[in-house]
């Protein structure tokens, strides 16, 4: 009586990794019946590492959720070709931790204060929660829906923050965290003569930057001026009563741009400022995402993409490349370290099943980010897999619109039509 013994099939291998976790250069033979679970095992213990830590695996750009034998087959690899892998921290499945309704659209979230979250929204409120869901500060800033919000400066329980809105100002206004003292808009911005989309203040605290659909870029510096850098115009009843609600015009001081940035031929989504200091980035409805030298006043380079409407832009924290969501659905990532001459060229685009709204890159990784959409669902991205989100989850219940988001120490804050949202995406950092 004889016996068979049938040889398990393998695929020579090459790993690859940019994470903190590199292998030294070899060549592995690995049973094709594996999956990522095994591939993650192997690669913890050839790393000797005391906490396992997950790993997904790319393969030509797109993560392997199958066998090897399964893979090679669908794309047509042989057994002796060598396989390139490049290996990727896992992340965990999102997990959602609360919710905050509010009784408008929130336009814009912050999780940049340690222990609370800030929204604006459409009845031109910004509000502050604590972790434990209570509502520890009100401000009335806006006549009008607010459209984004940023944290400038923080002291303790107190904080700068500046908002844009749909009644054509920007405002910088002091909130207070402890309940002690009320809180306060300290000036408004005037430039714009259509709505003000977006703000955003650089790193040191002392420069914002407002984008308006009337094409403008607005630089300002965040000091309080003694008295109005512009005059007070002549209002009528209705809207004097208005302006009483939200500021006192003894302690409210009008300002005036240092610079005006005048590039763009249509309205501009957002602006925000670069890594590097003096230079910004924006994006507009033109089609275009424009690096400028605040310092000048000019813009130094034109990413020209063919009927792609921008909606919201982020930069990576290593400053080399910057994501643009748009309305033809799609997340498009710019290489920015590339010549001036090859800046039209994008590196790699994202589809989506709507239109992406909004889009925010993690704080610590520049490979990863997340964008929300007008489907209601956000989707977690990482740059390097090209054909798919790795993971996606649904905010509220329905199809209610997502327009804003934030990704902080491991927590996603998503705004929209059914308020906020917190999940957990990620490994807190400290």
């Amino acid at each position: 009586m004889s016996t068979s013994t049938s040889s398990v099939a393998s695929q020579p291998v090459v790993f690859s990794t940019r994470t903190q976790y590199p292998l030294p250069s070899q060549k592995f033979m690995i049973p094709t019946s594996w999956k990522r679970y095994q591939l993650s095992q192997l690669i913890n213990k050839a790393l000797s590492l005391e906490k396992p830590v997950p790993f997904d695996f790319l393969v030509k750009g797109e993560l392997l959720h199958t066998t090897l034998n399964q893979w090679c087959s669908d794309n047509g690899v042989g057994e002796e070709e060598t396989l390139e892998i490049e290996y990727i921290e896992s992340i965990m499945p999102p997990q959602k931790m609360s919710d905050f309704p509010h009784e408008d659209w929130v336009s814009s979230v912050s999780c940049q204060i340690q222990g609370h979250f800030l929204t604006a929204s459409y009845d031109g409120q910004i509000r502050a929660f604590d972790y434990s869901k209570n509502l520890v500060s009100t401000t009335m800033a806006h006549t009008a829906p607010i459209t984004s919000l940023c944290v400038v400066s923080s002291d303790e329980s107190t904080h700068t923050v500046a908002s844009s809105s749909q009644d054509l100002t920007a405002q910088i206004t002091q909130i207070h965290l402890d309940a002690s003292t009320s809180s306060k808009v300290l000036a408004s911005l005037h430039l714009h003569t259509s709505t003000v989309s977006s703000i955003s203040s650089n790193n040191a605290g002392t420069n914002l930057l407002t984008s308006s659909w009337d094409g403008l870029i607005g630089f300002w510096d965040t000091n309080i001026p003694a008295a109005d850098e512009v005059p007070e115009p002549v209002l009528n009843e209705r809207d004097r009563k208005k302006r009483r609600r939200i500021e006192n015009s003894t302690s409210t001081r009008r300002k005036v741009p240092l610079l005006v940035l005048k590039s763009h031929i249509g309205r501009v989504s957002k602006a925000l400022f670069a890594r590097e200091d003096g230079k910004a980035a924006s994006c507009g409805f033109d089609s275009t995402v424009r690096l400028w030298n605040t310092e000048y006043g000019v813009c130094e380079h034109t990413i020209s993409a063919a009927e792609k409407p921008f909606l919201d832009l982020a930069l990576t924290p290593d400053g080399h490349s910057a994501l643009a969501v748009s309305t033809d659905r799609t997340m498009t990532l710019f290489d920015l370290r590339a010549s001036p001459t090859h800046l039209a060229a994008a590196a790699a685009s994202f589809a989506h099943a709507a239109t992406p709204s909004c889009v925010v890159v993690c704080e610590t990784n520049s490979h990863q980010a997340v964008t929300g959409a007008y489907d209601g669902v956000v989707r977690v991205w990482d740059v390097r897999s090209t054909k798919g989100a790795v993971a996606t989850f649904r905010a509220w219940e329905g199809k209610q619109k997502v327009l804003s988001v934030d990704w902080r120490r491991g927590i996603v804050g998503v705004g929209g039509e059914g308020g906020l949202e917190v999940w957990k995406v990620g490994e807190e950092v400290a």
